[in-house]
């Protein structure tokens, strides 16, 4: 969906012109195909700008840490993009513990665009690392040269029970530093021809501890703010909660993980294979192929430097953390497009849902303490219909939920959707109308919108 707001939206927002305005289309929206996702695509996506955002968005720390602080980041900088390999003896691979399966061997080779901590790169890293020091893996279909990266998860096992998991696209099976190991790839195929596959591309992790710093109290604020004008466009959504502490989780395509350190810690298990001090269980023990000693990455008492002694684990969500949020960057068209696209974004409902601005609370890091963040987004789950439906639930997110994607550093960003499916912006905005969706109203809002305020539209969410 598209967005709302404790900030922006309570300057800009004139509701009564917004409720009449809604009303006179609500006939012409269902006519136009809302709910079968047919639209009028606008004029042109200006594409993925050039300039300062590519340069400002490559790994950099917040502004305002001090020394002791920027040492730490750089640190997990560098833990993020260390490349992996079985036993880190790997020429250029001095990382320990890749696989028995696995999607990657780095969190920057998958997090790359527009730099470090971004998402998926147009030159998909996958098509190389499936091969690597003799690596036999078959490419699977939905795995292409130009991208996205992408990870796979199954609706269902074979029983038809709820699976959800994610099953890894590579095994280490013939690299010369697997040793005999020899177990197979899932069966993609066939898992494919079932409907039985859900795919993902990586999401930003920029700002990511301006994300974990929001206060509850101010998600569930925002949530409930604006009801009227939510209800009357049909726009719902709730938080997805721990089932531990039962506070908000926020992190992941439908807000699954609640910190980033869970966040990286599940990923570093999950996608690289690396066991680790909060996953310290191998996935796949098959005898001959879990060779190291596990957690394999852990703290180093050894070691007397305490920045070079923490874990990976540790250097992974200090880098997520500190890193800062993405900057705006060369605009697409004129001021005077972007400002009215500013307005169309409102006008619509997109800010009900991507709320431009909310604030961090105090903070154990100053730099992180009462901020705004322009992040875009109201961290919460909606449900967005038949068409973007995977069919997986992990938490209160059911098969058709999706947390608001935050839309900040879009303008740069080369695809779109959470599987990637388009790299048109126009196409992701008409994907979200499909039967059940929360935000069928404000796309046939769109649908009807003139040639020239899409293209305000479009050029609007390109500058950011």
């Amino acid at each position: 969906m598209l967005y709302s707001s404790t900030g922006l939206a309570h300057e800009a927002f004139t509701f009564g012109a917004f409720t009449e305005y809604m009303s006179r289309l609500t006939n012409v929206i269902l006519l136009a195909g809302a709910l079968t996702g047919r639209a009028l695509l606008a004029q042109n996506d200006p594409g993925p700008h050039p300039g300062p955002n590519n340069n400002n968005n490559s790994g950099h720390p917040l502004p305002g840490l001090n020394a002791t602080e920027v040492a730490w980041f750089n640190e997990g900088r560098s833990r993020f993009s260390e490349v992996d390999s079985v036993s880190g003896t790997q020429p250029g691979a001095p990382g320990v513990g890749l696989g028995p399966r696995f999607n990657g061997n780095s969190c920057a080779q998958c997090h790359a665009h527009p730099g470090v901590g971004g998402t998926s790169p147009n030159i998909n890293p996958q098509v190389g690392v499936a091969t690597n020091f003799g690596a036999r893996n078959t490419l699977p279909q939905f795995i292409q040269q130009n991208g996205p990266v992408r990870v796979a998860r199954f609706v269902k096992n074979a029983d038809g029970s709820p699976d959800g998991g994610v099953h890894a696209l590579f095994v280490i099976s013939g690299r010369s530093d697997a040793g005999n190991c020899r177990i197979t790839q899932p069966d993609f195929a066939t898992a494919a021809s079932q409907k039985n596959l859900s795919l993902r591309i990586p999401t930003p992790v920029f700002g990511g501890g301006m994300i974990e710093a929001i206060q509850e109290s101010t998600i569930m604020a925002n949530l409930a703010a604006n009801a009227p004008q939510k209800r009357q466009l049909g726009i719902g959504g709730h938080e997805n909660r721990n089932g531990n502490d039962g506070t908000i989780t926020r992190f992941g395509w439908k807000a699954q993980n609640k910190s980033l350190l869970m966040f990286a810690g599940e990923a570093y298990n999950v996608e690289q294979g690396v066991t680790n001090e909060l996953f310290p269980n191998e996935r796949d023990e098959t005898p001959g192929c879990a060779t190291n000693g596990t957690p394999e990455d852990h703290t180093n008492l050894s070691e007397t430097n305490p920045v070079k002694s923490m874990s990976d684990l540790t250097g992974l969500a200090l880098f997520m953390r500190l890193l800062d949020a993405p900057q705006p960057g060369q605009p697409a068209g004129d001021p005077q497009s972007l400002q009215r696209g500013s307005q169309v974004f409102i006008s619509l409902g997109c800010a009900l849902c991507h709320t431009p601005t909310m604030q961090t609370g105090p903070s154990s890091i100053a730099a992180l303490s009462n901020k705004p963040v322009r992040l875009y987004s109201d961290l919460a789950l909606h449900n967005m219909g038949q068409g973007l439906a995977d069919g997986v639930s992990q938490g209160n997110a059911n098969g058709g939920d999706w947390r608001t994607a935050p839309l900040w550093g879009l303008g740069s960003r080369l695809f779109f959707l959470h599987d990637g499916r388009t790299n048109d912006l126009g196409t992701a905005i008409t994907a979200h109308a499909s039967q059940g969706s929360e935000a069928n109203q404000v796309v046939g809002a769109y649908n009807a919108l003139s040639a020239q305020a899409k293209q305000d539209l479009l050029n609007f969410l390109r500058s950011l």
